[in-house]
């Protein structure tokens, strides 16, 4: 005769097994996300602060701090695809050319209105990371509707460059704020729902390499719409 109990115990050990799993995974890429950001704001510390800063935006090479984040863009929407060395290469590479480009920003405000809009965007981006990570309800109707509002402030921003409004500028940041909180929920929630063990560990740290970047961009856009809204001038 069969045990009765013996596939609700490995059903519950099985479920026990896939969320230490999920729980290890959710930290790799928080870790990694983290990891990211820390490297950014040290290079954009270090040459906002050394004799690099007149070096690079004193002279052409300030073109390429600051455009160096675009040229990402032909390879970032295909990190999935590399091997595990390349994906990591390239999340590093990113996180390291957005400090150079970020160095302006310690130029322009003062070390307290950084420091505070990077306090509000952290605190921000926890609160809605643990929404994102336990709520039921499916996020993936509001995740479109925040792309659509994404794309929106993309046009704002490109007619702005144009315009230069201040109180254009203005509402761009406030929606903003409120379009990459909406997309770290959804982020969050999609990267615990792609996990998998049967994914295998390879394929499941390329997914949290990719989680974190996705996460990493959120939170940058979040900390420089609250720091455009927040911040003074260092001068």
């Amino acid at each position: 005769m069969s045990d009765p109990f013996f596939r609700p115990v490995t059903a519950a050990a099985g479920a026990t097994s896939f969320d230490a799993g999920l729980r290890a995974h959710m930290q790799r890429v928080f870790n990694y996300m983290a990891g990211g950001l820390v490297l950014t704001g040290i290079v954009a510390y270090v040459v906002a602060n050394t004799v690099l800063a007149q070096i690079i935006f004193g002279s052409p090479l300030r073109w390429v701090a600051i455009l160096g984040p675009l040229a990402f863009l032909f390879f970032l929407p295909r990190i999935g695809r590399y091997s595990l060395a390349g994906t990591k290469a390239l999340f590093w590479s990113f996180c390291g050319v957005m400090g150079l480009s970020m160095a302006t920003i310690f130029l322009a405000y003062s070390e307290a209105s950084v420091a505070r809009a990077f306090f509000i965007a952290a605190a921000d981006f926890g609160a809605i990371s643990l929404y994102g990570y336990t709520t039921k309800k499916d996020l993936t109707n509001m995740g479109a509707f925040m792309m659509m509002g994404l794309m929106g402030l993309i046009i704002a921003s490109v007619v702005n460059l144009f315009l230069a409004s201040s109180g254009l500028q203005w509402v761009v940041s406030i929606v903003s704020v409120v379009v990459f909180t909406g997309l770290t929920a959804f982020n969050v929630q999609r990267i615990k729902q792609t996990y998998d063990q049967g994914w295998g560990s390879e394929a499941n740290n390329k997914l949290a390499v990719s989680g974190a970047l996705s996460l990493y961009l959120d939170f940058i856009n979040l900390f420089m719409s609250i720091l455009r809204l927040t911040g003074s001038s260092r001068n």
